[in-house]
């Protein structure tokens, strides 16, 4: 929204959130954070959850992207920090109510992320019947590496998702093992929220997440995307 030329600022605005286009000098504003919960028959049953139900919704603050190359602090309130690669997709074209067959169109690229989590604060709310947004809405928890445009590559529907931590491989798997597909999240989604350009989503994660220590180094990669590393400070 554009600000009244008669009007200021009350306080400082807040910095823009974008991700740099590989191979471009083209920035994509991010407007919104949403990720899919429990997209990998492997990972439902390493949570002990039930992988006949369906995948939900969370989201997270738009200023919780962290850039490839960053150094990020171990995060306040938890003794159980956690990762979680995920394919990560990026809406260019605005809309709702997305048939299947129609929603790769509004898909403008895509990059390899990480979902980071306070897994012990995530946990605790849940038993307790609340919100669990404090275990997954936090600063920095939402690493992402450099988008690949759709008109430059194909959605890749398959292909090595991989994590490790400090150089040993935790996670590793294949797109191919998504429950729900690319464009059937796109879909699922657009019928709960109106999609606009800017708005990233988070895919899910296969199994094999576990803790984070501060001086560890991240290394995540998607087959054909651009990497995504990132430390913790020591």
């Amino acid at each position: 929204m554009n600000l009244d030329p008669k009007r200021s600022w009350a306080v400082p605005a807040p910095a823009a959130t974008t991700l740099p286009v590989a191979g471009t000098a083209l920035v994509f504003p991010v407007r919104r954070i949403y990720c899919v919960g429990r997209n990998y028959v492997d990972h439902i049953r390493e949570m002990g959850a039930d992988e006949k139900e369906p995948p939900f919704f969370f989201q997270k603050p738009t200023d919780a992207i962290v850039h490839s190359g960053a150094s990020i602090p171990f995060p306040s309130a938890t003794s159980d920090f956690q990762y979680e690669v995920e394919l990560v997709l990026a809406i260019g074209l605005e809309g709702a109510n997305l048939p299947i067959d129609d929603a790769e169109r509004h898909i403008y690229g895509f990059a390899v992320g990480v979902d980071l989590t306070r897994r012990d604060v995530q946990i605790a709310a849940r038993k307790s019947g609340r919100p669990w947004e404090i275990g997954k809405s936090f600063d920095h928890s939402a690493p992402c590496g450099d988008l690949i445009r759709l008109i430059d590559r194909p959605l890749p529907k398959s292909g090595r998702i991989e994590l490790k931590v400090n150089g040993q491989v935790k996670q590793g798997a294949d797109l191919g093992q998504m429950i729900w597909k690319s464009d059937e999240i796109v879909s699922k989604l657009s019928e709960q929220y109106r999609l606009l350009p800017g708005d990233l989503i988070y895919t899910g994660t296969p199994a094999g997440i576990g803790p984070l220590m501060r001086g560890d180094r991240i290394d995540a990669t998607i087959a054909g995307l651009s990497s995504l590393s990132f430390r913790i400070r020591d």
